[in-house]
């Protein structure tokens, strides 16, 4: 029989995959990862939904439990504590210093899940390894999931060929409603319980709270774009994302604003009113650029945020490795250290992390 190892987090996607799998014959095992302890890194008081008495992990830990108790599978537990901390989250505290705005998850995807996860599941014997994301393995190529509400594919654009040849994504075929039906349906624990949000595997914190642990505060000017004046005092350039219009440290003033660059240099914060004109641009070069496709377009469409829209792009491929991508219709907020995922149609060909930001030909002052 054919033997495959689920990643089963305590969430309800992961736990009717394990379900599917089993309904169609194979013989299925769980396995658990811990990847992150608040006790040990100390960021209890970055959660203010924390239960001092039982961690996040050991919570999920007992979901899980119960899932394959119910599903009637084993449950196998591996903890990546100290290889997330120096593959995910030191690279996301770095990123954070030079003023950039990373996303852990694509890393995560790349290191643990389809990386360190995969080699603990051969050990068990595994023929495929299995997970809850939205997305579809079709011939050893990445396609986004059915429901495109949900579709994970932008998170998975890091990992390579290698990586994703004998993985399976039960969940992928199937929208979200459909998911929480079937768990219902045969009774599973964690039919209703809430989808995680947050920090890949850390969850959802006070974000300035639970980053002050690790970094430390570093207050300077808010300075409008527009006429240079001093307007506030930022909590920290590590604190805000290009386009952000909320909690933004302006007092007193209800006109619409955002934060439009950062200098990090110089420690300021550049805001702008009004209408979004200096948020888009037309052309952006990217770094550390992966592909899960054996294509090499010229030209395709991108995501440059997660739930982002598609727009038509064309790529330059450059002596350094590195690659520009010009996109025709200008686009809102392209932001240093997020993804710049590649798409033709359906299937996710790769990625690339935006480095540098352009319009008409002039670099952006981000950073």
């Amino acid at each position: 029989m054919t033997k495959v190892i689920v990643g089963i987090s305590g969430g309800v996607d992961s736990a009717v995959a394990a379900y599917l799998l089993k309904q169609q014959g194979y013989e299925v095992e769980g396995l658990f990862m811990r990847n992150w302890d608040s006790l040990i890194n100390n960021d209890i008081e970055g959660n203010p939904n924390l239960n001092k008495n039982i961690c996040p992990q050991e919570s999920d830990y007992n979901d899980a439990l119960e899932t394959c108790k119910i599903l009637d599978i084993p449950l196998h537990r591996v903890d990546f504590i100290k290889e997330y901390w120096d593959s995910v989250f030191t690279y996301f505290l770095e990123e954070l210093k030079k003023g950039r705005t990373p996303n852990p998850d694509l890393l995560c995807n790349k290191y643990i899940k389809f990386d360190l996860f995969k080699k603990e599941a051969i050990k068990l014997g595994a023929d495929y390894m299995a997970t809850g994301h939205y997305a579809r393995n079709i011939d050893n190529k990445l396609y986004r999931a059915i429901d495109r509400n949900k579709d994970q594919s932008y998170f998975l654009a890091k990992i390579s060929k290698e990586q994703l040849n004998h993985v399976l994504f039960p969940v992928g075929k199937l929208t979200k409603p459909e998911v929480r039906q079937i768990a219902e349906d045969i009774h599973l624990n964690v039919a209703k319980k809430k989808d995680s949000t947050g920090i890949c595997f850390i969850g959802e914190r006070n974000y300035q709270e639970f980053i002050k642990n690790y970094l430390k505060p570093n207050p300077g000017p808010i300075v409008n774009v527009a006429t240079k004046e001093v307007i506030g005092t930022h909590t920290g350039l590590m604190n805000y994302t290009i386009g952000q219009r909320r909690n933004v440290g302006i007092s007193g003033d209800l006109e619409r604003h955002y934060v439009c660059g950062k200098d990090v240099k110089n420690n300021i914060l550049y805001v702008a009113f009004g209408d979004s004109e200096y948020l888009y641009s037309d052309a952006c070069l990217l770094e550390d650029i992966n592909f899960i496709s054996d294509a090499r377009p010229t030209n395709c469409t991108a995501k440059f945020r997660y739930r982002g829209e598609d727009y038509p792009i064309s790529l330059e491929y450059l002596d350094n490795g590195e690659m520009m991508v010009r996109y025709p219709e200008k686009v809102k907020a392209v932001t240093p250290g997020q993804a710049c995922v590649f798409y033709r149609g359906e299937e996710c060909l790769g990625s690339g992390i935006i480095k540098e930001v352009y319009k008409n030909g002039e670099k952006l002052f981000y950073l």
